[in-house]
């Protein structure tokens, strides 16, 4: 599948050409001739003999950004002086910071906000631990915790390599939940050291988001801080991912007019996305499902089944197929991957049933390509931004811990879940549904509101039943 030029490989080339009148468009020329895109030019400086101008172009990668330079430098005329890579230029220094919410303008506010004044707060607390809530950051505040071992398309990079991916979550949780999020990468990928730091930093948040930890150690991290901690804790691989999936599905399967409980699903991948996927879609009414990884499909008869296999060996594929992924796929309505590149051909979508429905969601190649699938499935979604029904986390995990922390939640439970995905589901309207609009963006207005609402009435109810 080919790749398009992105602006997430957008570069500014500085460079001076002559004068002449058709200067700039030889430079747009030699830009779009080896396949780039201008998205802007702007003249810096001008004289009577020579224009300093600034070219940024959108390129493939980087190997096609360093072809639109040499063909700018290529160009009569032309001296390039400098080439500047914008995602690196918005990295620099990283991308969030720590402000004060309150003015410390003289000695009057600055003995209230720390000493004398903060020592009377600080007693409160002492006497009533649970007022760290109401006084302090903790009521808005989320951990976001990673030990770098299964960062995006990246996998295992490390802590440092990951402080980038986490900056942008923290980024996110500001900008569409205004929550305080705080990037903790941990230089351990030992469970006892994760649970336990994890456990011993927990008094300072309101919550937990457990990022990109590879499989299975994921499982039993996330199961026993749940168990330790008194704040909510959300792996957002996991659930963050599932929610996203069963709200897209919920609005496909209205597209095609079929129902979850009606359907059968083939999935694919059965890590920590491909598991908590398939636990919400059970949850949620899914009775035929058939759940593939690299050794075929997962029944009990296998020999290699470990404890996250053996509860979907004994969980889903009742007729006991023993066949691989292409065989699954045969005959089914839906297909959800969460595993890796190219594993599907158009020939495999076409042996589907009629209005079937493909979640291709392997980044940044999917599973089949979307085009292809198009011509035979009723409805596509995938995990690129660069095709209709994007399936993204960010359209969840703001909004879902926005209602955790209003609730002031203890816990995530599978019901809050569902809500959030119902919530997100009935952002698109009937008039809107199409098979190119199952999930709406992540910039429509009063999205994460809807969320967050959904998820704080389901945790105010879980209260009532007395968690």
């Amino acid at each position: 599948m080919a790749s398009l030029p992105s602006v997430s490989y957008s570069i500014t080339v500085r460079l001076e050409i002559d004068g002449r009148a058709s200067a700039v468009s030889s430079l747009t020329n030699a830009v779009e001739r080896v396949g780039g895109i201008v998205t802007a030019l702007d003249v810096n400086s001008s004289g009577h003999e020579r224009l300093r101008i600034d070219v940024t172009c959108a390129a493939r990668d980087t190997n096609h950004a360093q072809a639109i330079v040499d063909s700018l430098d290529a160009v009569e005329g032309v001296t390039v002086h400098k080439v500047s890579d914008r995602t690196f230029l918005m990295h620099l220094g990283g991308k969030i910071e720590m402000r004060s919410k309150v003015p410390l303008r003289n000695r009057d506010e600055l003995s209230m906000a720390y000493t004398p004044g903060v020592a009377r707060v600080s007693s409160a607390i002492a006497a009533n631990p649970y007022d760290a809530r109401r006084l302090t950051v903790k009521r808005n505040s989320v951990a976001v915790v990673t030990d770098g071992s299964a960062v995006l398309g990246l996998g295992n990079i490390g802590p440092e390599a990951s402080l980038p991916v986490m900056e942008g979550k923290a980024a996110l949780f500001k900008r569409f939940a205004d929550i305080d999020a705080w990037p903790i990468a941990l230089d351990t990928q030992d469970t006892d050291e994760i649970v336990r730091t994890v456990q011993i930093i927990a008094p300072g948040f309101g919550g937990i988001n457990l990022e990109d930890i590879s499989a299975p150690r994921c499982f039993e991290v996330e199961a026993r801080l749940r168990e330790l901690l008194d704040i909510p804790v959300f792996h957002d691989d996991q659930h963050g991912t599932a929610i996203v999936v069963l709200a897209a599905l919920k609005n496909a399967l209205r597209v095609v007019g079929k129902e979850l409980g009606g359907v059968r699903i083939a999935m694919s991948g059965a890590g920590a996305a491909g598991t908590a996927i398939l636990k919400l879609l059970l949850h949620a009414g899914a009775k035929d499902v058939v759940v593939c990884d690299v050794r075929g499909a997962v029944h009990p008869g296998r020999d290699d089944l470990d404890a996250n296999l053996e509860w979907i060996a004994a969980n889903t594929n009742q007729t006991g197929y023993s066949g691989n992924l292409r065989g699954a796929v045969r005959g089914a309505d839906v297909f959800v991957g969460v595993s890796a590149p190219n594993v599907l051909s158009g020939e495999d979508i076409a042996e589907m049933n009629d209005d079937s429905i493909i979640f291709a969601l392997a980044n940044p190649d999917p599973e089949v390509d979307p085009e292809i699938a198009s011509l035979h499935a009723a409805v596509v979604a995938t995990g690129r931004s660069d095709y209709p029904n994007q399936i993204n986390n960010v359209l969840v995990f703001p909004g879902f811990f926005r209602g955790l922390l209003d609730a002031q939640s203890h816990r995530v439970t599978s019901d809050m879940m569902l809500a959030a995905a119902d919530a997100l589901a009935s952002v698109v309207t009937a008039d809107e549904l199409s098979p190119h609009y199952i999930i709406p963006s992540v910039f429509h207005q009063g999205l994460s509101q809807r969320v967050a609402e959904a998820v704080r009435q389901a945790a105010l109810r879980d209260t009532e039943a007395g968690r």
